[in-house]
C-alpha cells in the first residue's frame, strides 16, 4: 500500500486553500507575473496570489473592502476585478473603445478610471455594472486619476501633454457634460451593460456629485505642469495638488481653486510616483531612475530626508493608520516598509517578479 504523506492526504481531492485575508491587507501588483499578491500589513506574509490579468498596473480598493479593482494597460481595454474575501478573479469589466485603462480611484461607491488611448476619464458604477460617465481631457496620456472628497472634482495627469486637467462641476448652463456614452457603443461591464443615456436625455445618473433628473454641466481646464507629469497627490484638505514631473525633475504644485502652478520645487532623479501622508506634513517621491526616495516637508517645501533605497522605487502607499509608508522596489522584488517616526526601513515583503501598483484594504 503506497503511504501518502499527511499533508497531501489533507489536500486531496481539494486544492489548498491560502490563510482568509486578514481585516486590512496590503496588496500588491505583481506586473511580470499578472498577479495581484495579498499581503497581510502585521506579519509581512504573503496571504494569496490572485491571477490580475494582462500587465496590471494600478489598483483600487471598494469601500467596503472586499473586492479589489486593477487596470490591465498595454494595449488592452479592461478592469480585472477580484474578490478579496474568497480570493477568486471575477469576471473583468469590459471597457469596450476605451483602451488602455491605467489610473483607478475608488470614491463614493464608484470607481474612477482613466483611459489612455482614448484620452479620457470615466466612472463605473459596480451596482449597475455600467459606465454611467465619461468626460474627454483631449490630453495625450491621460494617466493618474483623483476625486475630491465632495466628488465635485476630477483631476487627471496627463504624461505627455505636460498638464493637469482639473474637471470640475460647472454652474448650470456652462461648461459641457460627460459627452453621452463612450466610443464604440460604451459597453461598460461583465455581460456588456451599455453605457450612459446621451445628453440632454434627461435621465441618467449624471456625474460625481450629482443624482438622477439630468446630468450637471463640467468644466475642464488643463493646466501646464512640467514634462512627464505622472504622480501626484491632493494634501488632506484638498487644496493643493502635488504632481512629480519626472523629465524635468520637479514637482508642480498646484492650486485647485485658481487652477494654477503656484510653486516649482526641484526633485530627484526620474520622479515616478508622489504620496503625501495622512497629517499633511510631508511628501514621498518616489525614483524610478534611481535609488533615492526623497521626502518634502510641506510647509517649509524643502527637502527634509534623502532615504537610500539601494534599487529604484516605485509604487507609494500610505497606512491609514498613518504609522508607515510602503514603496516598492521593483529590481529587488520586494516592498519596502517605512516607519514614519523614524524615517527608516523597517521591514520587507519579498514578492514576485515586478511589484508595482499598491493599494490598502479595509474590510467593512
Amino acid at each position: 500500500m503506497k503511504i501518502y504523506p499527511l499533508f497531501a492526504l489533507l489536500c486531496l481531492p481539494l486544492v489548498c486553500r491560502a490563510a482568509a485575508t486578514p481585516a486590512n491587507s496590503i496588496l500588491v501588483l505583481e506586473k511580470e507575473q499578472n498577479t495581484l499578491v495579498i499581503v497581510d500589513p502585521v506579519s509581512l506574509s504573503i496571504v494569496a496570489r490572485v491571477p490580475a490579468g494582462n500587465d496590471p498596473h494600478e489598483v483600487a480598493v471598494s469601500d467596503d473592502g472586499k473586492t479589489a479593482y486593477i487596470s490591465n494597460y498595454s494595449n488592452g481595454n479592461t478592469i480585472s476585478v477580484v474578490d478579496l474575501v474568497a480570493q477568486k478573479a471575477l469576471p473583468a469589466i469590459d471597457l469596450g473603445a476605451l483602451r488602455q485603462p491605467h489610473g483607478l480611484e475608488f470614491r463614493g461607491g464608484k470607481l474612477y478610471f482613466t483611459a489612455e488611448g482614448a484620452k479620457i476619464v470615466g466612472r463605473y458604477d459596480p451596482a449597475t455594472q455600467k459606465i454611467d460617465w465619461v468626460v474627454g481631457t483631449g490630453q495625450d496620456r491621460t494617466h493618474m486619476v483623483t476625486v475630491t472628497k465632495d466628488l465635485k472634482t476630477v483631476l487627471t495627469s496627463n504624461v505627455s501633454s505636460a498638464t493637469i486637467s482639473v474637471i470640475e462641476q460647472a454652474a448650470p448652463g456652462q461648461g459641457r457634460g460627460p459627452g453621452g456614452p463612450p466610443p464604440g457603443g460604451g459597453r461598460g461591464g461583465p455581460g456588456g451593460p451599455g453605457g450612459p443615456p446621451p445628453p440632454g436625455s434627461g435621465r441618467g445618473p449624471g456625474g460625481p456629485g450629482g443624482g438622477r433628473g439630468g446630468s450637471p454641466d463640467w468644466s475642464v481646464t488643463n493646466v501646464p505642469v512640467g514634462h512627464g507629469s505622472e504622480g501626484f497627490d491632493l494634501t488632506p484638505d484638498g487644496k493643493e495638488l502635488w504632481v512629480a514631473n519626472a523629465n524635468d525633475k520637479t514637482i508642480s504644485i498646484v492650486d485647485v481653486a485658481s487652477k494654477k502652478v503656484v510653486q516649482e520645487l526641484p526633485s530627484t532623479g526620474s520622479a515616478n510616483r508622489l504620496k503625501i501622508t495622512l497629517d499633511g506634513k510631508y511628501a514621498f517621491v518616489s525614483d524610478l531612475g534611481g535609488t533615492d526616495l526623497l521626502i518634502i516637508d510641506v510647509a517649509t517645501r524643502k527637502p527634509f530626508k534623502t532615504m537610500k533605497m539601494g534599487t529604484s522605487s516605485e509604487g507609494l502607499l500610505m497606512a491609514p493608520d498613518g504609522l508607515h509608508a510602503y514603496t516598492t522596489l521593483n529590481e529587488h522584488n520586494s516592498v519596502a516598509v517605512i516607519d514614519l517616526k523614524t524615517f527608516s526601513v523597517t521591514g520587507e515583503v519579498k514578492t514576485g517578479r515586478g511589484p508595482d501598483g499598491l493599494a490598502w484594504a479595509s474590510r467593512k
